[in-house]
Order: structure tokens, then C-alpha cells, then sequence
């Protein structure tokens, strides 16, 4: 997929967001292949997906039953890797702990272009989770569309 072969969608703790993100994208159709992933910043032990989380999935036809989480390595930045932080805060920790100084790291919303992020449901109501699903459908659409063209222009 043009200049991009691997994606990796980075939250906090790989429970919910990132996996989320990850189902999603999982779902759309792209003009080429591409690995895509998530991958927390603060990952002690591998933990499956929040429940609530995966409630929301499956009300929307996606399941990540069998993720469990996983932390962000050095060696995840690799050439042909685009890392999306789910938050600028996200970003920022990457930039600050992980992220060699030649690779790019955006958020998400800067990335595509958008105004807001998606809220981090964490401790929050289903209808908090099933909002931020909401949300990063939107982001996750209009990223769609952006590697889709790039990928047109390759």
C-alpha cells in the first residue's frame, strides 16, 4: 500500500481505543494491503479487550474477542509504519518515551484532518464506549479515504 504497509494504532493501555480503531479499520475496504495493529504505552501484562468494548463491537457486526493487549516497542518503528496516537496526549508519551527522532508519529484527528478526537470511554457507562465507537468511525472513515487517495496517487 503506497508508502505505507504496516499501521499501528497506539492508546493507552491497548484495551479498548486502539482495539477499537483496530476492528474498524479491520472492516474497511483499502486500495492496497496493509498489516494493521494496536499497541498501548502503559501495557504491564497482556490484558484482553475492556467487555464493554467488545459489547460495542459486536453490536456493530465486529469482534476482537481474542485481542489481548500489547505494549508499543522501539522496535515497532519500522520504515513503511504509520503510527496514529488516539490523543495527542497518546502522541506526545510516544514522541517523549518510544519513538526514534526520524519517524513520525501524528494523532489520529491531526492525521485526517478533524477537529475532535474520540473520547476515551475508560470507566465510563456502554454508552459512553458505544460513543467513542461513534466517533472514531468517523475518524477511522475519513482515514480510509485519505490512504485510499494516496495510494491513487502512488
Amino acid at each position: 500500500m503506497g508508502q505505507y504497509g504496516k499501521l499501528i494504532f497506539v492508546s493507552g493501555d491497548d484495551t479498548a481505543l486502539g482495539p477499537m480503531a483496530e476492528a474498524i479499520m479491520q472492516s474497511r475496504i483499502l486500495l492496497g494491503d496493509m498489516d494493521i495493529t494496536s499497541r498501548g504505552v502503559v501495557v504491564l501484562f497482556p490484558e484482553p479487550i475492556n467487555p464493554k468494548a467488545e459489547a460495542v463491537l459486536v453490536s456493530n457486526g465486529l469482534t476482537m474477542k481474542d485481542h489481548m493487549s500489547a505494549p508499543l516497542l522501539r522496535s515497532d518503528f519500522a520504515e513503511g509504519t504509520l503510527v496514529l496516537a488516539t490523543s495527542g496526549d497518546v502522541r506526545q508519551k510516544v514522541l517523549r518515551e518510544f519513538a526514534p527522532d526520524e519517524v513520525a508519529v501524528y494523532a489520529l484527528p491531526d492525521y485526517v484532518g478533524a477537529s475532535r478526537e474520540a473520547i476515551n470511554p475508560y470507566g465510563g457507562a456502554l454508552a459512553d464506549y458505544g460513543r467513542c465507537f461513534a466517533e472514531l468511525e468517523v475518524l477511522i472513515d475519513a482515514l480510509v479515504n485519505k490512504l485510499n487517495e494516496e495510494e491513487l496517487s502512488w
